[in-house]
């Protein structure tokens, strides 16, 4: 059977995934070929286009199209809470007791757009929506490989209406204990502070917890942002994760904080630099969102957890890594799986994936992410020739090889080879990579090819037989979406990965899952003895990730980069 994902329910993050017999075969987002990063507003069509060519399959052998987002009753708590919370706003409020469901029937009439314009035809197919928070949920759980039961959660900004998901998994159905409800959403709280630390909302979080381990989140009290106990929470909507009238208005543009925040913390921050009270507003704003989801997670799913030792969790809270890290530790758990793709643009998958098991398919575990497209070395040559640029190229015998070499010399490489991740982390395909053994190698790539904050921290792609030594852990983590205290012995070989407060965010690299990226860093552990390699997406701030040879040598010539690897081919400039 083979059925099509699609996400942007929210307005972001627009995807496609193809589960095919139960296998995820293709996933991708629609900003990495439309280059416009978030892609808001926008649908899949790229993306699905791709999907169908890649395994083969033409619109009309789509069997069942999933889209994460569904109707949600006058009879739920959900639009009565939102309603009762959001009575400053009355329009909105009202919106939602007698037209909860408008955001519902415009995404089916952009769902029906996009299927019928490519000829996939939405009244020929099977169409299931699925609740925001359960896709999430399915794009964990199903995809994990767990076979019995085990805890589920999801946290995020908010679906229709739910922003946070507790429940339990077994034998391949997933069971709700517990939901919340805008406006008392801990991604909405994290997202309105990012905001007020001068970051973008939706990118700016990774951010804020970058910043976090400068600061020190004893300094102030932000208790007040949000009342909590360990069965219930509420957003203070004085402050934070606000709408209309209650909003903080700068340059024309209001903002999901309040005017009363202002007068609480100071100014908005401006500016690139790391300082006083903001990093310490960053450090008190990750410590309350780990109090407050531990609590929570402990109270609802405590006893679950002890039972099975395994959570399953997505969400884009769920790609916030020092968490993580606290829910690694917290009693009984064995094993945290994060979908890679966790924020929206995974409920393509989630949505697939939920419907796959609802027509009767299992659903195969998730083994890696390379799941976008990939190019040849004849495409390759052929981006080279076309640009307008002229680069110089040439057809190298062991791209590894050059690679190590370049890097143990102390430069960076971009390093484009096979698939596309999906998902916003780059995991050795669409890489721009370092020796972290080079000081000051980290604050090169930061400040002359990302041209992003000179205090953001990079991260480690470790040969897995040297994980458990430098990590200290056996737990997995293929996905980059954990950190981890990085061993005292490590720490002065690696100093470029490893962040202020002695943790990295790794990726355990494993030959069978990516041998060509498994042997550059076994050929780099040659020349320096160290079996890592600094890794960060192959993008500029403010850019999608590269898909193709055209986007990877408009990156190369648009910053100080020196040398690119496209597959077999050696790329450099004329300079």
């Amino acid at each position: 059977m083979i059925i099509l994902g699609l996400s942007g329910a929210v307005s972001h993050d627009p995807s496609a995934a193809l589960f095919v017999d139960g296998e995820l075969v293709a996933a991708a987002e629609e900003e990495r070929f439309i280059r416009d990063k978030h892609a808001r507003d926008k649908m899949a069509y790229e993306a699905t286009r791709y999907c169908l060519d890649v395994a083969g399959i033409g619109p009309g052998d789509v069997d069942a199209v999933a889209f994460p987002y569904a109707k949600i009753g006058l009879g739920s708590p959900a639009r009565w809470h939102y309603a009762r919370r959001y009575w400053y706003a009355p329009d909105r409020a009202l919106t939602a007791l007698v037209n909860g469901n408008r955001r519902y029937r415009r995404n089916v009439r952009r769902v029906r757009q996009l299927l019928d314009d490519l000829q996939i035809g939405f009244d020929r197919v099977r169409f299931f929506p699925v609740e925001h928070h359960l896709a999430h949920v399915s794009s964990a759980y199903h995809l994990s490989g767990f076979e019995d039961k085990c805890a589920v959660v999801s946290i995020d900004g908010k679906g229709e209406y739910a922003t946070t998901f507790f429940g339990y998994a077994e034998k391949g159905k997933i069971y709700k204990v517990k939901e919340f409800y805008d406006p008392d959403s801990l991604g909405g709280f994290y997202g309105a502070l990012t905001e007020y630390l001068g970051f973008e909302m939706l990118d700016g979080e990774f951010k804020v917890m970058g910043m976090a381990p400068y600061g020190d989140p004893e300094r102030y009290d932000f208790s007040r942002l949000i009342s909590y106990n360990e069965r219930d929470f509420h957003v203070n909507t004085r402050l934070v994760n606000v709408i209309g009238p209650r909003r903080y208005k700068e340059g024309g543009r209001g903002y999901y904080f309040s005017p009363e925040l202002v007068r609480w913390l100071g100014p908005k921050r401006q500016g690139d630099d790391i300082d006083d009270p903001y990093i310490d507003y960053a450090a008190a704003t990750q410590k309350l969102l780990e109090d407050v989801a531990l609590k929570l997670i402990n109270h609802y799913l405590g006893d679950v957890i002890r039972e099975t030792g395994r959570i399953c969790y997505a969400g884009g809270v769920a790609l916030n890594v020092k968490l993580n890290q606290k829910i690694i530790e917290l009693d009984g758990v064995k094993e945290l799986f994060v979908q890679p793709a966790a924020s929206d643009a995974g409920t393509a998958v989630g949505a697939a994936s939920y419907a796959a098991v609802a027509l009767g398919e299992k659903v195969r575990p998730l083994r890696h992410v390379y799941l976008g497209p990939a190019y040849s070395d004849e495409e390759c040559i052929e981006a080279c020739r076309q640009h307008k640029r002229r680069p110089l190229w040439e057809v190298l015998d062991d791209p590894a090889e050059t690679a190590a070499r370049l890097l143990a010399e102390g430069n960076p490489v971009a390093w484009f080879q096979g698939r596309m991740e999906f998902g916003p982390r780059a995991l050795g395909n669409r890489s721009i990579l370092g020796d972290p053994s080079h000081p000051g190698i980290a604050e090169r790539i930061n400040a002359q090819i990302k041209y992003r904050e000179r205090w953001r921290p990079f991260c480690p792609s470790i040969l897995d037989r040297a994980a458990a030594d430098i990590l200290q852990t056996d737990h997995p983590a293929p996905f980059m979406t954990f950190a981890f205290r990085v061993s005292e012995a490590w720490k002065d070989r690696v100093p470029e990965v490893v962040h202020e407060d002695g943790t990295a965010r790794a990726q355990v690299v494993s030959r069978d899952t990516n041998p060509r990226y498994y042997r550059l860093i076994e050929e780099l552990e040659k020349l320096r003895g160290i079996p890592v390699v600094l890794n960060t997406s192959l993008n500029r701030r403010g850019e999608p990730m590269v898909c193709s040879p055209t986007d990877a040598l408009n990156m190369f010539f648009g910053s100080d980069l020196e040398y690119l690897i496209m597959e077999n081919i050696f790329v450099r400039k004329h300079e």
